[in-house]
């Protein structure tokens, strides 16, 4: 679909936003409007949106529970910045489906590592071990950006219900999550579809994928994101709060 979109009074389409590319190139008010817009836009409009305002300071995050996201922003800007966390605590499966991904596309991968700690921070340290290793990480990625995209889903949990497709973050850097108003249905087919990479571990009872100690399977008909630090009243890990 064609999306007209009005940036500093006048009628711009999917032209870029003129440089240099800052977050500041829209207002809270304009994203507000841009986010009811998407609404009814396919992901890859909204992605185009996106590499066109922001260019080069636009990255993606991917957890690689799947590589829908990065098979959709490929296709509209093949060698855009994936950025993917290795907290030192992920599954073997999850790192393997880094490495199948990055070879089948080509990406533009940039890996953020955590150095090794004396002892495991989330048996040393289990409060603040996602702030440490997660979003101290994503902070160091995104020094320098105006935008990032992420794969949230307003269908994952009820933490995740009132996700916008577009708005400003903590940093406030512009966060687009072009697939917010997908469910589970939207995210099946389009890997049938298009033949798109998945962890095997959502093969085996993990619908939503962390780090090792703290993910375990989920039953069927549960929450997606139950397995997640499961017993403790912890639903995030910090990386999407607003």
């Amino acid at each position: 679909m064609s999306l007209e979109i009005t940036v500093a009074g006048e009628s711009s389409g999917h032209d870029p936003v003129p440089g240099p590319f800052t977050p500041a190139s829209f207002s809270d008010d304009q994203l507000h409007d841009l986010a009811a817009s998407f609404e009814s836009a396919d992901a890859t409009d909204i992605i185009d949106w996106a590499v066109s305002s922001f260019g080069p300071l636009l990255s993606l995050t991917a957890s690689m529970t799947d590589a829908v996201l990065v098979d959709l922003a490929v296709r509209v800007a093949p060698a855009i910045e994936v950025v993917f966390i290795d907290t030192g605590y992920h599954f073997p499966e999850t790192l393997q489906t880094v490495e199948q991904v990055r070879r089948r596309y080509g990406l533009n991968l940039r890996i953020m590592t955590v150095r090794p700690h004396d002892q495991a921070l989330w048996e040393a340290d289990p409060e603040n071990c996602c702030s440490a290793v997660k979003v101290g990480q994503l902070d160091r990625a995104l020094a320098g950006k105006a935008a990032w995209m992420s794969g949230l889903r307003r269908s994952e949990a009820a933490s995740r219900a009132g996700t916008p497709i577009v708005s400003r973050d903590l940093r406030g850097l512009v966060k687009v999550n072009p697939i917010a108003n997908w469910d589970a249905d939207d995210v099946a087919d389009y890997i049938t579809r298009h033949d798109v990479i998945v962890n095997p571990l959502t093969l085996q009872g993990y619908p939503s994928i962390g780090c090792m100690p703290c993910t375990h399977p989920v039953a069927k008909g549960d929450d997606p994101r139950s397995g997640r630090w499961a017993g403790s009243e912890k639903t995030e890990c910090g990386l999407h709060l607003d």
